[in-house]
């Protein structure tokens, strides 16, 4: 579990970051100020949450995962831009300025370091929430039962065609198990 949690937060550090560096690198937007700028970090945390959904847990290019990755993008855009409003609002923690994040400010206002922060967050939650196929699964076993053919011997006594695995039930006669013919 630990070690999904772990996944999961660097997945989406590297989410995070790359939206921000596209941000900071490409656009040259080092700061989400003024009116603009705040529906900018909504869009961008959503952005991010998005991206960090269809990657962090279950890839989208897993086998049967295209569900399940598109609720996983809508709903990490819908908490990604919630807790982006968390950060704005009640987060009022202040960052030198480096040459990572180019300004100095709040860390809600700073895209190079609100958007790793929040795509961390739900890496870690869409990879805890990544629970895998049971073991049994794996191996093609389902709830401890196995397929035995119609009429087929196994110890010496005719079996029913689905078995438990347990030698403890006995099996019914070889008479009782031939299947009845219809008349027309």
């Amino acid at each position: 579990m630990v070690r999904r949690l772990l996944l999961g937060l660097v997945i989406g550090l590297l989410m995070g970051g790359l939206v921000a560096a596209g941000l900071v690198a490409g656009l040259h937007l080092t700061a989400f100020t003024g009116t603009g700028g705040a529906v900018l970090a909504y869009l961008t945390a959503a952005l991010t949450g998005v991206l960090t959904g269809l990657v962090a847990g279950k890839p989208i290019w897993a086998s049967g995962a295209k569900i399940e990755a598109g609720l996983k993008a809508f709903f990490g855009a819908l908490l990604a831009a919630g807790l982006m409003f968390a950060i704005r609002m009640w987060v009022k923690l202040e960052v030198p300025e480096t040459a990572i994040t180019q300004a100095g400010g709040q860390v809600g206002d700073l895209p190079a370091v609100a958007l790793p922060i929040i795509a961390a967050l739900l890496g870690g939650f869409f990879e805890l929430d990544n629970t895998g196929e049971p073991a049994d699964a794996k191996k093609g076993e389902s709830g401890g039962k196995k397929r035995i053919a119609a009429g087929e011997k196994t110890n010496g006594q005719a079996k029913s065609r689905v078995a438990a695995d347990d030698d403890e039930d006995e099996a019914e006669p070889a008479a009782a198990a031939a299947p009845k013919r219809a008349k027309r």
